[in-house]
């Protein structure tokens, strides 16, 4: 009788708005500071802390490792999701890797620290968003965006915050500084309920009468995993390119630029989500982002840098809602985990896709990427044959069960 009056005074308190905080701040902390951090300390490491091109490089791939194994514990360990230890000790495990950065200059430590960071943000990541998914019902569903905003917010805020410590400190600083504002993030996502457990009998009636929806699935996961390999093409050298052509302060500056265009570009499409269908939406920002990730390649000059950053931002925290929306609508299990799983194995082929061709500088890597991503929207395209709307979704496929064909 207890636990049902805890359960009911629970839901009578539960406020939409304050969730969509919550949950923007863990993503904030895991993602925006915890995985993309690393991007604007990185040439301070180089002048600073005598990190080698290649050290720096095998600390970018450890942190996508771990961000596999995160998706990897997702899959196998399901109910990993459904924590609130596993989010709770995730978020306080990542803010001690960020501190600890600074207090070695060992490689090997700072492997270990990126990797185990990479772990961390996989889950607080899958957890926050199946969070959302399954507590946000109508007319509330649509804040999600803004939560998966919360990612942008992080990474200008770290793109600033490395601005400003650069210039009265040094990168240890900086280390520091991203340690201190993911401790606050954490404390406003220490609340957060993760997505509730279903219970058996529910579990029993959702795989019984579970539509087939492989081709799809399928044709979604091939989609976000081209667009993994594309996207981080982009978000690992669109900065140093830009810089080798437009130079000066546009190149140091163009991470924050992303970051403020990321910040309402999930809300933006989650709200065009209500009009058109998602997989079509899916397909246009695609298609959009290829053109920005091709753009400082072909055209030089502030203005093509500008637009290129923008356009990055605006559109893959927006790519990866609509996948995952997409993922789950399905009502294909643990789709989410996969999804992330073929995101996190498109992250580790990326640099070593166009490791050949950066010898040239980095220009070439930037087409390569923004073929790669022309590819995904390819896939994404044979989404929309007979895409069937109107499945209907349950709690248990991290979708709200008042969605409908309008949000699809």
């Amino acid at each position: 009788m207890a636990s049902v009056i805890a359960s009911k005074t629970a839901e009578q308190s539960f406020s939409p708005r304050v969730h969509t905080f919550e949950a923007g701040a863990a993503l904030a902390a895991g993602m925006g500071i915890g995985r993309f951090v690393y991007t604007p300390i990185l040439p301070l490491m180089h002048q600073q802390a005598g990190l080698s091109d290649s050290l720096g490089a095998t600390l970018a791939t450890a942190n996508y490792i771990g961000y596999l194994l995160g998706a990897l514990v997702g899959i196998f360990v399901p109910t990993v999701v459904r924590s609130t230890v596993a989010l709770r000790s995730s978020l306080l495990v990542l803010v001690a890797t960020l501190a600890l950065m600074p207090l070695t200059h060992d490689g090997t430590v700072w492997l270990v620290l990126r990797l185990v960071a990479g772990l961390t943000s996989a889950l607080i990541f899958m957890i926050a968003v199946s969070s959302l998914h399954a507590h946000l019902t109508t007319p509330a569903a649509h804040l999600s965006g803004w939560a998966f905003g919360g990612v942008g917010a992080g990474i200008a805020l770290s793109g600033v915050l490395v601005l400003v410590l650069r210039s009265i400190g040094n990168w240890q600083s900086a280390w520091w500084g991203a340690a201190a504002v993911t401790l606050i993030c954490t404390v406003v996502a220490w609340p957060l309920l993760p997505e509730p457990t279903p219970s058996k009998a529910a579990s029993k009636a959702s795989v019984s009468g579970r539509p087939r929806t492989h081709p799809w699935f399928t044709a979604a996961l091939i989609s976000y995993t081209l667009e993994g390999i594309g996207y981080i093409i982009a978000g690992t050298f669109l900065v140093a390119a830009i810089d080798q052509s437009a130079g000066g302060w546009i190149g140091s500056s163009a991470w924050i630029v992303v970051g403020l265009a990321a910040l309402p570009s999930s809300a933006a499409w989650a709200w065009l989500c209500l009009r058109w269908a998602r997989p079509n939406l899916l397909l246009v920002a695609l298609i959009i982002q290829a053109v920005g990730i091709a753009l400082p390649a072909l055209i030089g000059g502030v203005g093509p840098a500008l637009v290129s950053a923008f356009l990055f931002g605006a559109t893959f925290m927006g790519i990866a809602s609509m996948a995952l929306g997409i993922g789950a609508h399905l009502q294909f299990p643990r789709a989410v985990a996969l999804l992330t799983a073929g995101y996190s194995i498109g992250q580790i082929l990326g640099p070593l896709v166009v490791a050949p061709v950066l010898h040239n500088g980095y220009h070439q890597a930037l087409l390569i990427g923004a073929v790669v991503v022309v590819a995904s929207a390819l896939a994404a395209a044979t989404l929309r044959v007979r895409y069937p709307h109107h499945i209907g979704v349950t709690h248990e496929n991290l979708i709200p069960p008042h969605t409908s064909e309008k949000f699809v």
